[in-house]
């Protein structure tokens, strides 16, 4: 990811772009390990909002449909990541929200540095989460700390996030660069075919609940942005001053 400017902050070009990049690596037979990481000093802080501003002037309808291309847009990415033949390894620094979230959950294993700093973020926009994250965050921390993490919206810490089972391992910032290249290389040098064959049955016990999950997803973010407390988050953010949904009104 390749956006520092906007802490790799996730539009719709940067998304086609790790999309094709994933499909290269799939079929590319010297590429036995994939890395999936944020250049700049952060991992990916979510949606680009400014994408989201863009939209919050529309009629309601309107903005449904827009909404819901651009998270059904995210999905082959996603799709591709778990169908992926040989191993993806997150390697988490600074942010990783929201959809950032996501791609860590979407990767086999992952590896943090102590000071990343985790959070799913959708609540403060008025929105439900997307990226498959309501069917992966649940099915790795449960369905009371998955309720808790996405209705509370709270930051959590790289510790938090290795009791939680989001992250394999934190290391010291200052190692994590080795320690992802020393694990990286270790799986280059495994059984890929073996890896790939693993990953494959790992997948399956979700079968088509997670394509299906995307699909509620998709739904469910589009209907809540065509209402006025996704407005409401939205302008929040932009404005940078707490959301005040109380007085939003629902469509």
């Amino acid at each position: 990811m390749n956006r520092p400017e906007v802490l790799n902050a996730a539009n719709r070009e940067m998304i086609g772009e790790l999309a094709a990049a994933s499909a290269e690596a799939a079929e590319d037979p010297s590429a036995r390990v994939v890395l999936l990481r944020g250049a700049g000093t952060h991992f990916c802080a979510g949606g680009d909002i400014n994408m989201f501003g863009e939209l919050i002037g529309f009629p309601a309808a309107e903005r449904r449909k827009a909404l819901y291309r651009i998270v059904d847009g995210l999905h082959p990415l996603l799709v591709r990541l778990r169908n992926m033949p040989k191993p993806v390894v997150a390697v988490v620094q600074g942010a990783a929200a929201g959809v950032g979230l996501s791609l860590v959950l979407a990767a086999d294993l992952a590896i943090a540095a102590e000071d990343a700093v985790f959070a799913t973020g959708y609540i403060h926009l008025g929105t439900s989460p997307d990226g498959g994250l309501t069917a992966t965050l649940a099915r790795v921390v449960g369905l009371k700390h998955a309720a808790e993490l996405m209705m509370l919206g709270d930051r959590f810490d790289a510790p938090r996030a290795v009791q939680l089972g989001l992250v394999n391992r934190a290391v010291p910032s200052a190692t994590l660069e080795k320690e992802a290249m020393a694990l990286a290389e270790r799986l280059a040098n495994g059984p890929t075919h073996a890896y790939g064959r693993t990953k494959a049955l790992l997948q399956a016990t979700l079968g088509d609940a997670f394509d299906a999950q995307l699909r509620r997803e998709a739904e469910s973010f589009a209907a809540c942005a065509a209402t006025e407390e996704f407005v409401e988050g939205v302008r929040a953010f932009l404005e940078k001053r707490p959301p005040n949904f109380s007085r939003a009104r629902q469509l």
